[in-house]
């Protein structure tokens, strides 16, 4: 029953990125909020059924289970699910091109490869709260590098003498505020996040956390450069791109890196 689901979900993920291109690329203005409807059907839909995959997974005897695979699936949820609601409001469902075949991706990965890491039920709260912030951070931010990457490519066509025109896209003006709006929040998101986790550090060399920690620390450095160069510096464009990216970098390292290293390769739980 949970593979059907599973398959029924992955399907309906990519049935909407598809109607979404449609919508995109070959649907006339009179006909593209019908392609987004459709979208929304079946975006919603998915997340739905994969919601219910997750449950399974994560919520078993004895506490939540957060392995390597289970993660990136709850990660790739998230994200989906916040740009879902960020689209109703801003211009980004366009973003769903990128991430919903993603999210496919890491629940067929679910699908195929079993991994588990307990978090007992005897948990502190303040450790739950810690991976709630952690998981709200990594979600935005994901969302602004590939913000950031679009935002790129926009500047490259613009500069272009003869650019190619593959969709059309908001003006490079609410591109760039969108995605100052997005880091600013996970900045914020990723702060509380670093404070509440330093507190269950009890020693970060025994716990394998070192690694993780730095990285964390160095993202959440290079996103408050990102800032600080926008506010201060005018920063724009493709230069606040290559940093938004190079934090994203370090945060991908800081929790997949490391889950995938102690989890898959080093076999430490």
């Amino acid at each position: 029953m949970n593979t059907a689901i599973a398959i029924i979900s992955i399907a309906l993920y990519l049935i909407a990125t598809w109607i979404l291109a449609i919508g995109i690329f070959k649907a006339d203005k009179d006909e593209t909020q019908k392609y987004r409807k459709r979208f929304y059907v079946s975006g919603v839909s998915a997340l739905v059924l994969h919601a219910i995959i997750l449950y399974q997974n994560i919520d078993i005897a004895g506490g939540l289970n957060l392995g390597f695979y289970e993660s990136l699936s709850l990660m790739a949820w998230c994200i989906s699910l916040l740009l879902l609601l960020f689209s109703i409001r801003k211009p980004l469902a366009e973003l769903a091109l990128i991430i919903f075949p993603l999210t496919a991706f890491a629940l067929v990965l679910e699908l195929l490869f079993q991994s588990q890491r307990l978090l007992p039920e005897a948990a502190p709260p303040g450790l739950r709260i810690h991976m709630l912030l952690s998981v709200a951070a990594y979600s935005f931010l994901s969302i602004g590098a590939i913000q950031a990457i679009i935002l790129a490519f926009q500047e490259r066509q613009i500069s272009r003498k003869k650019p190619v025109k593959i969709m059309q896209l908001p003006p490079m003006q609410l591109m760039e505020d969108l995605l100052i709006q997005i880091i600013t929040i996970g900045f914020f998101i990723l702060s509380l996040s670093l404070v509440t986790g330093l507190g269950f550090l009890e020693n970060i060399f025994a716990q394998h956390l070192i690694h993780k920690t730095v990285l964390s620390i160095l993202a959440w450095i290079v996103f408050g450069l990102v800032l600080w160069g926008h506010w201060f510096r005018g920063w724009r464009g493709r230069v606040a791109a290559a940093w938004v990216l190079a934090g994203y970098a370090s945060l991908l390292l800081a929790y997949f890196g490391s889950k995938f290293v102690l989890e898959l390769v080093l076999n430490r739980v």
